[in-house]
């Protein structure tokens, strides 16, 4: 199966993405070492986890992207959800883990955090390349939603594409925990309490903390078998429905099989005089129509069945 434009438009902005928050990270642990700030070391924790999400994301679409095998009927896109998944466990573990620990024995030492300079320096600059990769999968993701005609927000709910979910609540996480640790450190700065320095690294760490389970979450329902969104699927059934040759949709089933690829399969009713030829040219026509309407359906799969009598 040939790569699709929503797959490599996603691998353009999961690199993007992948290469300001390595230079990002290298930055954050540099001045969180010199300056010893609590939040500024959780800030390059954030980063190395983002970077590290980032690799397993492109790994996720490299390999989700596979075409379809003989074992493999179905082609790769589910694995795109293992690798997804375990980014998110890794964003759980280490970035929000560290910075909850650290922050809560910065509390409990009140360690002075040394140079100010450095930190709020490289948060700005942090502040200004994270923007960049946000507003790529703003734009990403406003091209998505105006070619489905719903709504950005509905979008990021319903899209089977996490790794642009994914990039797009990292990003937005990175600017408000900038926010935070700058806020945390000038707080600590004014007052001479270490405290406002821990608590900021704690917050920063809660925040990941939920970044990490709405993308565990959303990875976990698809690795399952998610349908698709309920306006999509009443489209899929008026279509069908609508056939002349068509009495009645008895079961209509869906599943997303990848970030790209969506499966249709139903149980029709035709009508009773449809010969064998018309059910096959109705099928045909089903598919042909529903793959016009929504190019992601991969597969259309019709069972020619008898309604039930009561």
């Amino acid at each position: 199966m040939a790569e699709r434009d929503g797959t490599s438009e996603s691998l353009g902005t999961v690199v993007v993405a992948g290469l300001a928050n390595l230079a990002i990270a290298v930055a954050k642990v540099v001045a969180g070492t010199i300056s010893g700030s609590a939040a500024m070391l959780s800030e390059g924790a954030h980063s190395v986890a983002d970077t590290t999400t980032e690799v397993l994301l492109f790994t996720a679409l490299r390999r989700g992207a596979r075409p379809a095998d003989p074992e493999h009927p179905f082609g790769y896109g589910k694995e795109s959800y293992v690798w997804a998944f375990i980014a998110a466990i890794f964003t759980f573990v280490v970035g929000a883990g560290f910075s909850i620990t650290h922050g809560i024995n910065t509390v409990r030492s009140g360690v002075h955090s040394g140079e100010y300079l450095i930190s709020y320096v490289v948060l700005a600059i942090s502040f200004g390349i994270e923007s960049v990769s946000l507003a790529r999968a703003v734009r990403q993701i406003l091209r998505a939603s105006r070619k489905r005609n719903i709504t950005p927000a509905r979008f990021l709910r319903h899209t089977a594409d996490t790794t642009i979910k994914a990039v797009f609540l990292e990003d937005t996480a990175a600017l408000i925990g900038i926010s935070v640790a700058a806020a945390g450190l000038g707080l600590a700065q004014l007052t001479g309490d270490e405290l406002w320095d821990g608590l900021a690294s704690i917050v920063i760490g809660l925040l990941l903390l939920v970044v990490a389970a709405i993308l565990a979450r959303s990875n976990i329902s698809l690795l399952v078998g998610r349908a698709v969104p309920p306006q999509m699927y009443t489209g899929i059934y008026r279509e069908l429905s609508s056939l002349p040759m068509v009495d009645r949709v008895d079961t209509l089933l869906t599943m997303h099989l990848g970030p790209d690829d969506i499966l249709v399969a139903a149980k029709v009713d035709f009508r009773d005089e449809a010969t064998g030829a018309e059910i096959e040219a109705g099928a045909d026509q089903a598919e042909r129509q529903l793959v016009a309407r929504y190019p992601n359906i991969r597969y259309v799969f019709l069972d020619p069945t008898r309604t039930r009598q009561p």
